[in-house]
């Protein structure tokens, strides 16, 4: 079973609500700090990041949440017999409003009786005491969860500047401790084919979120979107991108030395083939994640085998 390989999102979902619960991608009228010239380079946003962010699925954010959520379901519920639900505030940075706001609208997402939780979707450098305290009332109001999910993409702060992430590694430790001390659930995006980090990188990764002790992980690869910065250097042959078989190293790698407490939402995201010049090596997502987990599993390969760094690692024989 896949459970034994790493602890996935599926089944942390069934084990905490008792059944399948479906997420209900939803856009709100909000930008990212790194887009309007607050941070980065004048506005020029990651060099990844397309005009439409990563809401591929989302319908217009002119709709309220609640329209947003009716329609979704109309879509899910007969296909899947869905019963239970996840708002998940999606695209650019959903906590880059005043909190009174974002309490108004994890209010109205919270509201139904078949809403579990809702997660959120912003930068390190957009999450305040002011902002966690105000979702974290409404989430006791509404009996539901919040996640707050943050995107890192690495921990090598000079791959950071590369992409034009417009903050570093100190931000994302910041918001992790600033989470978990309001008590809310967090969860990191990476992406661990960045042309610049190294397969240290990717262990130093999985290190870095285990001793924070983060709730969840979200593995990207990284996917070229038409129009962006990076797909003009991938264009003009200056970046050099890792073959499949590396990346699912590199997957293994994470996996073998991230805390097995942690639940993996995903270990290969996907995007539109007509929006990117390079997604995924031309192959399926699940024929990746299933190659994966097939050769974890004849090669005796889990999650969590090579954590073994923290609590003292040094001094354990004195103890």
């Amino acid at each position: 079973m896949e459970q034994s390989i790493y602890r996935a999102f599926s089944d942390y979902l069934k084990d905490r609500y008792g059944e399948k619960v479906y997420k209900l991608p939803i856009a709100l009228p909000v930008t990212c700090p790194n887009r309007d010239g607050s941070c980065g380079n004048g506005g020029a946003g990651c060099t990844f990041c397309g005009e439409i962010g990563t809401g591929y699925e989302n319908l217009p954010a002119s709709l309220t949440i609640t329209e947003q959520m009716e329609a979704n379901k109309a879509h899910i519920v007969p296909k899947y017999k869905a019963k239970k639900f996840i708002p998940y505030f999606q695209n650019f940075s959903n906590t880059y409003v005043a909190p009174q706001k974002l309490k108004e609208w994890v209010a109205e997402a919270g509201a139904p009786d078949d809403v579990v939780a809702v997660y959120i979707a912003t930068r390190p450098d957009c999450v305040s005491d002011e902002h966690l305290q105000v979702i974290k009332e409404q989430a006791d109001i509404c009996g539901i969860d919040i996640c707050v999910e943050l995107g890192l993409q690495s921990i090598n702060v000079h791959t950071l500047t590369k992409i034009n992430r417009g903050h570093t590694l100190a931000e994302l430790i910041d918001a992790v401790l600033r989470i978990k001390r309001c008590g809310l659930q967090c969860c990191v995006h990476l992406i661990l084919n960045l042309p610049w980090d190294d397969e240290l990188d990717v262990i130093e990764d999985a290190k870095i979120l285990s001793a924070l002790g983060v709730d969840q992980v979200k593995l990207h690869a990284l996917y070229i979107v038409k129009g962006t910065a990076m797909a003009k250097d991938y264009e003009a042959g200056k970046l050099k991108m890792i073959t499949l078989p590396e990346y699912e190293d590199r997957v293994i790698k994470f996996l073998e030395h991230l805390s097995p407490e942690i639940v993996l939402q995903r270990i290969i995201g996907r995007a539109p083939e007509e929006n990117t010049l390079f997604s995924n090596w031309h192959t399926g997502w699940w024929k990746i994640r299933d190659h994966i987990i097939n050769v974890m599993r004849q090669e005796g390969r889990y999650q969590g085998r090579l954590c073994d760094y923290l609590n003292g690692r040094a001094v354990r024989k004195f103890c």
